[in-house]
């Protein structure tokens, strides 16, 4: 090995006092796992497998586990998955019109195989109706192995993958796939999901009365719900406006942390979900900056969604308690 300040100096990677990763030479890890939970469901989910037996459609994404990530080392693209999935399908036969359920298990969607090797297990509810399964294990298994490639391919050469690459290679090109808003600097889009315990109803009325976000923010704020009202929230660190309200159902903010480049704002979507006795928050951020990703995401989840559920139990004990007076 060369000392230093002998041999080609192009490959000399000097130790910098601003910590930048000179030329991407060291290891650097972007996570793609929620990216990829949303872009797996909607590849997969409404597939539609038609023939003369009848049709069928990929109902729903019963379980998803796993994890995937984007990798640099030495100016090189890395990419890393590893999932088990299953899913739920259902169909009709068409000679009797009888309708059956079943399952699709993929057990090891991983870098390790291709897509063509990857098993993928389909099941049938007892009864009837094999001619559906046997309709799902031929055509319904050629489409899921499409949609699978479809995935890998937008993860690979996708939005996401222009994202890393700006974040790997350049220190001035900004990517026309990226994410504008405001001042005009590197962004991403976050998407989260969450269930809370409680009512679609209950749940917006959580971020749209004073008294209710000022007790799991644990901070005096300004909330006027409507729309061009202000917000102000955590003692300053975050602010904006309502941009849009549908009661129960969906609000839009103009949202920004107090760390973030001045006027620059973020257009954060809270879309709410009635499933039942609970309520599915759908939360969509756009124009986060690219440095600010991770912090952001961990505002949602520790700030608010984490602080809400705990809220929500305190007012179901409260309930309950007021019930056996």
């Amino acid at each position: 090995m060369a000392k230093w300040g002998q041999g080609d100096p192009r490959w000399i990677v000097e130790e910098r006092a601003d910590a930048t990763n000179v030329n991407n030479w060291h290891w650097t890890e972007r996570d793609a796992t929620s990216w990829s939970k949303s872009k797996l469901e909607e590849v997969l989910v409404g597939l539609v497998v038609e023939g003369e037996a009848g049709r069928c459609e990929i109902s729903d994404l019963k379980h998803v586990e796993g994890e995937a990530s984007c990798n640099s080392r030495k100016g090189k693209l890395i990419f890393f998955y590893e999932w088990n999935l299953r899913l739920s399908w259902k169909g009709t036969v068409k000679e009797s019109g009888e309708k059956h359920k079943g399952s699709v298990e993929i057990p090891n969607l991983s870098e390790e195989n291709e897509v063509d090797d990857t098993e993928i297990n389909i099941s049938k509810k007892k009864g009837e109706g094999d001619v559906l399964k046997d309709l799902m294990r031929t055509e319904g298994t050629t489409k899921v192995r499409q949609a699978l490639r479809d995935y890998l391919k937008a993860l690979k050469t996708g939005k996401l993958n222009q994202y890393v690459r700006y974040v790997f290679y350049s220190d001035s090109v900004l990517p026309q796939s990226l994410d504008i808003v405001g001042v005009k600097i590197p962004t991403v889009k976050i998407f989260m999901r969450e269930i809370f315990n409680s009512s679609a109803d209950e749940l917006y009325s959580i971020f749209t009365t004073k008294e209710l976000v000022q007790k799991f923010s644990k901070c005096p704020a300004v909330i006027e719900a409507e729309k061009g009202g202000k917000l102000q929230m955590f003692g300053g660190c975050v602010s904006g406006e309502y941009a849009e309200l549908v009661p129960s159902q969906r609000i839009v903010l103009k949202w920004r942390c107090g760390s973030w480049p001045e006027e620059h704002y973020a257009t954060v979507a809270l879309i709410f979900k009635a499933m039942a006795a609970q309520t599915e928050l759908q939360l969509e951020c756009k124009g986060v900056p690219v440095s600010n990703e991770d912090s952001t995401r961990q505002c949602w989840k520790k700030q608010y969604f984490e602080e809400i559920h705990i809220l929500l139990v305190v007012y179901s004990l409260l309930q309950y308690f007021l019930r056996l007076l």
